[in-house]
């Protein structure tokens, strides 16, 4: 009888926590260990992965469990990656790819606007992490939910592209005090109109660092 009551209580449960997502939709990997996530956040704030790197700090949307756990598995490329910010004069280096010296990685420095999000496409990467910090301008984020979310094309290394309810998509506007992290479970849509800004044009440092399952 009691094995039957907690199986009948684990279904609602379940069912219940479903309803909950769908309610309000699914944007990024839920790792489900608050353990994990408080160690993991606590690292992220004790600036640990720093390596000089005072320019700016994650944007409250990232994923801080991805990053705390990617960062373990690859700090290689990730001490590079903000070894080479943190020594680079970021609004002065001229547009361009500059190679990450020691590491796969390139960086790519870009001088571009923002575009209505009709003309802009979602993404995300199977095989990548899309770190993107904008040092000049405002531009818009996107983060699609996924639940209402389907692909519009075959998979063709290393991106995806969807259709999406625009409805259900969560908008964040940067600003160089913060860089943004997606990583697969996140799909975004970047260089969007940012409605507040009275100028579209921005420089953006875009690094796409591997990602280790």
């Amino acid at each position: 009888m009691m094995m039957k009551k907690l199986i009948v209580l684990t279904a609602l449960f379940l069912g219940f926590s479903c309803w909950c997502q769908a309610q309000t939709g699914y944007y990024t990997r839920d790792f489900k260990d608050k353990a994990l996530e408080k160690k993991a956040s606590a690292w992220v704030k004790s600036g640990e992965w720093r390596h000089d790197f005072q320019k700016a700090s994650p944007h409250k949307s990232m994923n801080v469990v991805e990053f705390y756990t990617q960062y373990q598995k690859n700090p290689q490329q990730w001490t590079a990656l903000f070894r080479w910010l943190a020594d680079t004069d970021l609004l002065t280096i001229p547009a361009g790819k500059y190679p990450i010296i020691g590491t796969p990685l390139v960086a790519s420095v870009e001088d571009s606007q923002n575009a209505p999000i009709e003309k802009r496409n979602s993404e995300s990467h199977y095989h990548h992490i899309d770190f993107q910090y904008v040092v000049k301008g405002v531009e818009r984020f996107g983060i699609i939910d996924h639940l209402t979310s389907t692909p519009k094309d075959v998979y063709k290394p290393d991106v995806i592209h969807y259709q999406y309810d625009v409805k259900k998509t969560r908008f964040y506007d940067s600003d160089p005090n913060s860089f943004f992290i997606f990583f697969p479970s996140d799909w975004h849509i970047a260089k969007v109109e940012a409605p507040k800004a009275k100028d579209q044009n921005i420089r953006v440092i875009v690094i796409k660092v591997d990602y280790v399952d």
